[in-house]
């Protein structure tokens, strides 16, 4: 009998180059955003932000080999401010302060603290290293603004079905050991229902099911093998799986469709599989602004303070915070209207551009801002009665458009009152 390997498929099948890498098309075909760069010797401090298991590491070991890059790389669960300092100091002893520097790889960025991430700042804006984050958390809310200013973001997308069969048939063809074995693969949604998407959790499983049988002996591979051997619930909720983004949708969905007890049930399926508290937090927040908003104010406020609490008190208190929260906004009245406003109000700039502002807005502190008619015609609303003069506040090119539509929940429909009893050309 042949004797597996003891290195890991995953890592086994790591590839060599752009070429063998499967998957995020959209950043490395020819013309695409990173591939401009990557084509010109040029590439930027960047966050790859992607679910598990898609190759934000793989693609980082690639673009440092393609440049012919130093490449140093530091794992946020277990390095400090003094271990970022000793890389950075390392990248200077190197003497790479010409354009780009040595890549730093940072797995899991989110996990670095304020302090940590601060340290990187300096050696970022003199180029002594290039900063690759990797992270499954979304940047804007884990990243500090400073070095997210310093840094493109490129998401990562989750491989396909299809691109998912081909690792593993890549896997039979490409590696020395399996290669060698008279292997069938007769049936894979076993294989990719229980990776959840993970191409590592793929490989890994693919090579525990293949090991189960003798070597020298013919292997069929069947769902019901593939499920036999795993010997795990599939619906178990995975906080670092695709059904981290799958349950945490169902919830968003079952507030929005007003069923508490549906957002109770995924709220218990993220509390059981170990899910950040302040992330179920942070996604109410969302809810009560995107799905209530001035159809219940309170929602806001509700969901703000739940976010706090959380914070303060943890687990295993915090899941009735959490429960307090999701229930109240699930029996609020619904409404999206600022959501739709602002959509519609992005749209209208990103037709128009920056359109001039109105010179009776402009601001004039000055004489000559004054003689050049800056503030003229403004009518201050508090000289009026009712703290109210109606006058156009919009650019020329677009003035009387409406953003805001009231739906029909009756705080809305109140404040659709409030604005006819004043506009009276607009609504």
């Amino acid at each position: 009998m042949k004797k597996a390997p003891t290195t890991p498929l995953a890592e086994r099948m790591r590839p060599k180059n752009l070429d063998e890498y499967v998957g995020q098309d959209h950043l490395l075909t020819k013309g695409a955003s990173l591939r401009k760069s990557l084509d010109a010797g040029v590439l930027p401090s960047m966050i790859l932000w992607g679910p598990p298991g898609v190759g934000k590491t793989t693609l980082a070991l690639l673009l440092a080999d393609k440049l012919k890059r130093p490449f140093h790389t530091l794992s946020a669960i277990s390095s400090g401010v003094k271990d970022v300092r000793e890389v950075i100091k390392k990248a200077q002893n190197q003497g790479m302060f010409d354009r780009g520097g040595a890549l730093l790889f940072i797995d899991e960025i989110h996990r670095f603290s304020k302090s940590q991430q601060d340290s990187l700042l300096g050696a970022v804006e003199k180029g002594i290293v290039t900063l690759i984050g990797a992270t499954t958390e979304n940047p804007s809310f884990e990243v500090i603004s400073a070095l997210l200013s310093r840094s493109q973001v490129y998401t990562l997308k989750p491989l396909s079905k299809e691109q998912l069969i081909q690792l593993l048939e890549n896997a039979l063809e490409k590696d020395e050991y399996l290669s060698t074995l008279d292997i069938k693969l007769k049936e894979t949604d076993a294989l990719l229902r229980i990776s959840g998407g993970d191409a590592r959790k793929l490989l890994t499983l693919f090579e525990i099911v293949i090991n189960t049988f003798p070597s020298d002996k013919k292997i069929e591979i069947t769902n019901e093998q593939v499920f036999s051997i795993a010997q795990e619930n599939i619906a178990q909720y995975d906080k670092d799986g695709e059904q981290h983004y799958d349950i945490i949708s169902a919830f968003i969905k079952s507030i929005r469709g007003s069923d508490p007890n549906a957002a109770v049930y995924w709220l218990a399926r993220m509390i059981e599989g170990g899910e950040d508290p302040k992330f179920i937090a942070r996604r109410l927040i969302i809810s009560a602004s995107e799905d209530i908003g001035l159809a219940n104010p309170t929602a806001l406020i509700m969901a703000n303070n739940t976010f706090q609490a959380v914070q303060t008190i943890g687990f295993p208190e915090a899941r009735i915070i959490l429960s307090q929260c999701a229930i109240y906004l699930a029996n609020s009245p619904k409404g999206n209207a600022s959501y739709m406003a602002i959509n519609k109000a992005q749209s209208i700039v990103k037709q128009t551009g920056n359109l001039p502002v109105p010179l009776s807005l402009r601001n004039a502190p000055t004489q000559l801002m004054k003689d050049l008619d800056y503030g003229k015609g403004y009518k201050y609303s508090h000289d009026y009665p009712g703290n109210f003069a109606e006058q156009e506040f919009m650019p020329d090119d677009i003035a009387g458009t409406n953003f805001f539509e009231p739906g029909s929940s009756k705080r809305e429909q109140e404040v659709k009152e409030n604005l006819k009893s004043r506009w009276k050309n607009k609504y």
